[in-house]
C-alpha cells in the first residue's frame, strides 16, 4: 500500500512541476511580448497567442493578467531575452536549446554543465541549421470549419499542410517565415486558434536503441528542468519508434 501512495505522490508532483514550469515558460513569452509590442492584445498579436497558449495550458486567467500587468510596469528586472543555443547530445545527436534569460552568462554557464556532466558539448551558433527545418505550427477548431474551402483560402498565406486531429482540432503547418501572415490569415478567417507555436523539425535523424535513449534521456531531463530554457528539440529517434 505504501508503494502505491509513493507512485501516486510522485506522479503527483511530477504533474504538478511540469504545470509550474508552463507556467513560467508562459510568463516569460507574455514579458518579452508585452515589451516589444505592447500591453494591449487587442494590438499585439503575438501577445494574443501567448494569451491563447496559455489557456491551453490551464494558466489562471489573474496570473495572466497579472505577468502582463508587470511587463507593463517600469519594472526592469525581467529584461528577458531570446537566446538559442545548439549542441550535441551523447551519441551524436543534434540539440537545440532556446532559452528566455534575463542573464545569459548564468544561462551559458548551467548548459555547458548540462551538456558536459551527459556526454556531450555546446556547440556553434548555426552549426546545426541544416539538421533541422523551422515552422509554423497552429492547432485550431474545426467547429464549423470546412476545411476543404480552409485549405484552398490559406494557400496564400503560405500553407504548407494540415493534418486532421482526432477531436474537433487540426494542425497547421506553414514556413517559418509565413508565421505572421498565417497567423492573420486565420484571425481573418475567424478561426479559432486554440495553440500556436515555432518548432524545428529534423531533417535527419539518430536512432537510439533503449539503453541510449536512456542515456540521452538524461541530458533531456536537466534541460527541461533548468529555468531559463523554454524549448529543447533533438533529432533523436528510438529504436522502433515511427521516424515520419
Amino acid at each position: 500500500m505504501g508503494r502505491i501512495f509513493e507512485k501516486r505522490k510522485h506522479k503527483m508532483f511530477k504533474r504538478y512541476a511540469t504545470m509550474a514550469k508552463q507556467f513560467t515558460r508562459i510568463g516569460k513569452e507574455i514579458a518579452i511580448a508585452v515589451k516589444s509590442g505592447g500591453a494591449d492584445p487587442s494590438t499585439n498579436a503575438r501577445l494574443r497567442l501567448v494569451m491563447q497558449n496559455a489557456k491551453a495550458v490551464n494558466m489562471p486567467k489573474d496570473r495572466v493578467d497579472a505577468a502582463i500587468a508587470k511587463a507593463a510596469g517600469k519594472n526592469d528586472t525581467d529584461n528577458f531575452q531570446e537566446i538559442v543555443y545548439e549542441g550535441k547530445g551523447p551519441f551524436n545527436v543534434g540539440v537545440v536549446v532556446e532559452t528566455a534569460t534575463d542573464n545569459p552568462t548564468r544561462t551559458i554557464a548551467n548548459l555547458r554543465v548540462h551538456f558536459n556532466r551527459t556526454g556531450g558539448e555546446i556547440g556553434k551558433t548555426g552549426s546545426l541549421d541544416f539538421l533541422f527545418d523551422r515552422k509554423g505550427v497552429f492547432r485550431i477548431s474545426t467547429n464549423g470549419v470546412n476545411m476543404d474551402e480552409l485549405e484552398l483560402d490559406l494557400i496564400d498565406a503560405g500553407l504548407d499542410t494540415i493534418d486532421l486531429g482526432d477531436e474537433n482540432d487540426a494542425i497547421v503547418y506553414c514556413a517559418f517565415t509565413d508565421f505572421g501572415a498565417m497567423q492573420k490569415a486565420l484571425e481573418a478567417k475567424n478561426i479559432e486558434v486554440l495553440e500556436a507555436k515555432l518548432t524545428r523539425l529534423p531533417t535527419t535523424t539518430v536512432t537510439l536503441n533503449k539503453e541510449q535513449h536512456a542515456e540521452f534521456q538524461k541530458l533531456l531531463d536537466r534541460l527541461e528542468e533548468d529555468e531559463d530554457v523554454q524549448e529543447v528539440f533533438h533529432n533523436m529517434v528510438e529504436e522502433g519508434e515511427d521516424e515520419e
